[in-house]
C-alpha cells in the first residue's frame, strides 16, 4: 500500500467528501422555508468535516495543531448527525436515508478518532513510519 502524501489519499477524506456530496443531493429537497437554516446549516457542517482534515494534514507538523483541527473535524461530523434528525423529524429525508447518512457519520467519526489516538504517527515525518494505514 502507497504512502499517503496528500489529504485526498486518506479514505476518511474521501468518505467525507462523498457523504457530504450525498447530503448535498438530499437537501435540494428541502422546502425553500428551510434554505437558511437547515439546509444551510447542513451543508456546511458536512463540507466542514473534509475542510477540516485538510487543514488537518496541513498542520502535520505541530501535533497539538493537526489534533485541533481533526477534533473540529468530529465536532462537524457530530453537529452534521444533529441536523439530520431534524431532517427525520421534519420529514425531509426517509428513515432509510437517515440511518445511512447517520452510519456514515459514525465511521467517519471512528476514523477520526483513530487518527487522533494515533496522531504521533501522522505528526512522523521519518522514512521509518509510511503511514500505511490510510485511515
Amino acid at each position: 500500500m502507497p504512502s499517503i502524501k496528500f489529504h485526498q489519499d486518506l479514505k476518511v477524506f474521501q468518505k467525507s467528501f462523498e457523504t457530504a456530496m450525498l447530503i448535498y443531493e438530499f437537501s435540494k429537497s428541502f422546502p425553500k422555508e428551510e434554505l437558511y437554516s437547515l439546509t444551510d446549516q447542513i451543508r456546511r457542517s458536512s463540507r466542514s468535516v473534509s475542510a477540516n482534515i485538510s487543514e488537518a494534514w496541513g498542520k502535520r507538523k505541530y501535533e497539538k495543531s493537526f489534533i485541533a483541527k481533526l477534533t473540529d473535524s468530529e465536532g462537524e461530523a457530530r453537529e452534521t448527525q444533529t441536523w439530520l434528525q431534524f431532517a427525520l423529524a421534519c420529514n425531509y429525508i426517509s428513515e432509510e436515508e437517515f440511518n445511512n447518512l447517520y452510519n456514515q457519520y459514525n465511521q467517519i467519526i471512528g476514523m477520526l478518532v483513530i487518527m487522533i489516538s494515533q496522531s504521533k504517527k501522522w505528526c512522523s515525518f521519518s522514512s521509518e513510519n509510511k503511514q500505511e494505514d490510510n485511515s
